[in-house]
């Protein structure tokens, strides 16, 4: 009886070291050799990869924002605000109304097939709003102009990227709203403009955000002079 009652304290006791041990390890150690590691090696990626405009955080390089008019009376959703450059479609899995930045809370795809009428409707609608914003006087938007980044969502609906063929659609119009000379925003672009990851993973993508960060400071310029 005695030796059981022993073994028993024995195994609970190693139980016990066990359990602190691993404890310490893995919920206090490796934690903060990691933090550190990563604050030491690579601190903006850390830190949510932040971008950053006049001394003040404005949003991640990895999540994106919408651009959208102050919501009016009336209103379900707010209308874009043309002056800038719009990200993709923001559809996702569920809705937020104090995030006004981009409407989710999850993040997700939609899931829709190709032939599910909704998914159509909302790309038809979409590439129509595309032609019509777009569309300036002397350079006119057609249908088949439109890329897909520019009416589908992305897998996480919070893509902060668009395709060069999407900024290249929006740069007329951004140079009109903004009355600068399209060359000038032509040249923002392209040098935005990210090739592929070592050469050949991915795709030529657009970040949205320091695009309309380096596009306010064009305007900001040409106001003053």
């Amino acid at each position: 009886m005695n030796n059981s009652v022993g073994n028993s304290a024995r195994l609970l006791w190693a139980g016990l070291r066990a359990l602190l041990v691993l404890t310490l390890v893995c919920g206090v150690i490796y934690p903060l050799a990691v933090t550190g590691v990563a604050q030491g090696l690579m601190p903006g990626r850390a830190n949510g990869s932040e971008v950053t405009a006049n001394g003040k955080v404005v949003g991640s390089e990895l999540i994106g924002q919408r651009y959208d008019l102050p919501l009016k009376k009336g209103q379900e959703t707010a209308a874009p605000d043309l002056k800038w450059f719009q990200p993709r479609p923001s559809n996702g899995l569920g809705t937020n109304s104090v995030n006004t930045q981009y409407s989710l809370i999850l993040s997700g795809a939609t899931n829709r097939s190709g032939d599910n009428k909704e998914l159509i409707d909302w790309v038809t609608a979409a590439k129509a709003d595309v032609v019509k914003d777009n569309s300036v006087p002397g350079h006119p938007v057609s249908p088949s102009q439109v890329p897909a980044d520019a009416v589908t969502s992305s897998a996480s609906g919070l893509d902060p990227d668009i395709s060069p063929a999407y900024a290249e659609l929006q740069v007329n119009r951004v140079a009109a709203r903004n009355h600068l000379d399209a060359a000038l925003v032509h040249k923002l672009v392209d040098r935005h403009t990210d090739g592929r990851i070592l050469g050949f993973v991915g795709e030529p993508r657009v970040n949205v955000l320091q695009l309309n960060i380096a596009l306010r400071e064009l305007v900001n310029d040409a106001g003053t002079r």
